[in-house]
């Protein structure tokens, strides 16, 4: 008998196809208050779910008591009860590895677009407005030989020191847990403490994930130790940063820029002060959203689900302590 599975993520035809010939799938194709109810009435059967951007928490899983395995198409597993997927013996997987290159390259994007001031310039010649040529109040700032401060120096900080090394000749320095000799000798990066960094960074850029120890990691006190110059890249979690304190900063031109992808609450809401701030590049959580990338993704987590529902390890798995061997 074949199991059941839900999807809360439309897959591609020929990933839907390869999932139907294994398993018996539901599809819950919009996270709206009609689509969480079919989840909900999906659940009670369901022994895979596989999806992204849908907080899975306790109350809503222990309606699927036969739930064997979870897979996120996502890196991040920050929408998941670790310790209580554990204790149930529920495998969780994630995908980690195939949005490395592309999340990298939208941070370059965002290093390039704050110190070039590209989007603002673009919005003025599309208003009209670009009727002499531009003196220093619409200048930038160099990228080429500056230092690139990355805190979390995980798969996604090392695709950023690469480019940052190879590409533009920076001076990399990084913050992380310990320090990293592989990388300090293929960059000649710098390990730094979190002030020291702060202090001496040109680019400061988030590339960690959202742990209980990094929630709020950057606050008033951290911006205060940036200097004028300073430009802040995040293109990890929005939770990560006290918002309120960066639109200060901004505002106040403690830094000088800004280039973000993620927030404390998404979709960003229209009113956001951040939108209002010419010295801020916001996307709409673009890190890894190219064709190719989501694909590999996808292909990646259906990849998981299916080993862990035919008993066998998953190439991901996040939570190790579940797995029964």
């Amino acid at each position: 008998m074949k199991k059941q599975v839900v999807l809360y993520k439309k897959l591609s035809p020929l990933l839907m196809a390869r999932l139907h010939e294994q398993a018996e799938v539901t599809l819950v194709e919009n996270l709206d208050a009609e689509g969480l109810g079919k989840l909900r009435e999906a659940l009670p059967l369901a022994h895979g779910l596989l999806g992204a951007s849908l907080k899975l928490d306790a109350e809503l899983l222990d309606l699927a008591p036969d739930l064997q395995a979870i897979a996120s198409v996502s890196v991040g597993v920050d929408n998941y009860d670790i310790d209580y997927l554990t204790e149930r013996r529920i495998l969780l997987s994630n995908t980690p590895d195939v949005l490395t290159e592309t999340t990298a390259d939208t941070g370059f994007a965002l290093i390039l677009a704050t110190a070039r001031r590209v989007v603002e310039l673009a919005n003025l010649v599309r208003a009209g407005q670009w009727n002499r040529n531009i003196g220093p109040a619409h200048f930038g700032s160099d990228v080429h030989g500056k230092t690139l401060g990355i805190i979390g120096m995980g798969r996604i900080g090392e695709a950023l020191a690469q480019r940052g090394h190879f590409g533009f000749g920076m001076p990399v320095i990084y913050h992380s847990q310990s320090p990293k000799p592989a990388v300090e000798q293929r960059f000649n990066a710098r390990y730094r403490s979190l002030p020291e960094l702060l202090q001496q960074a040109d680019f400061v850029c988030l590339t960690l994930p959202l742990t209980a120890e990094t929630q709020g990691l950057i606050g008033a006190e951290q911006f205060a130790q940036m200097r004028p110059e300073t430009i802040f890249i995040n293109i990890s979690r929005g939770k990560v940063v006290d918002e309120a304190a960066l639109i200060e900063a901004l505002r106040t031109g403690r830094i000088r820029a800004a280039g973000l992808d993620v927030f404390d609450h998404e979709p960003l809401n229209q009113d956001s002060p951040l939108l209002q701030l010419n010295n801020v590049v916001a996307t709409p959580h673009i890190g890894s959203a190219t064709h190719e990338t989501r694909e590999a993704m996808a292909r990646c987590a259906v990849d998981n689900l299916l080993a862990a529902l035919a008993g066998e390890r998953p190439a991901n798995l996040v939570n190790v302590g579940a797995w029964k061997g």
